[in-house]
């Protein structure tokens, strides 16, 4: 039996699991104030030698490691957070397709961050 459709907050009755026009508003405004306080990919590190690499691994590498379907992205095991060792790493590198990189990789991050939370 599908789930009921919900109120929002202004108002408009939306069905389960969809976002309101005005929440989608939100969350967009929300994502451009993040945007503008992110450094550039530059500036974190995804230079010149880094997009060499990920073309070599990427070739070399053309499937998804999680699914097997075709790559688009090379993802860090560990990330990397600035270090640049651990950037450039071929050994901490994985090719993701676009679904497994926004999605199973995020939640896998998004779980190891709750882990690591629930010992402080």
């Amino acid at each position: 039996m599908p789930k009921p459709p919900r109120l929002c907050s202004c108002g408009a009755i939306v069905p389960h699991g969809v976002l309101c026009a005005c929440q989608q508003a939100r969350q967009l405004e929300r994502k451009r104030r993040y945007d503008r306080t992110r450094p550039t990919a530059s500036q974190r590190g995804y230079n010149g030698e880094w997009r060499k690499l990920r073309a070599e691994f990427l070739r070399l590498h053309p499937t998804c490691a999680f699914c097997g379907a075709d790559a688009e992205h090379v993802d860090h095991k560990v990330r990397h957070r600035g270090n640049k060792a651990l950037l450039l790493n071929w050994n901490n590198l994985q090719s993701l397709c676009a679904h497994c990189h926004v999605s199973t990789k995020q939640r896998m991050e998004r779980a190891a961050d709750n882990a690591a939370c629930e010992k402080c």
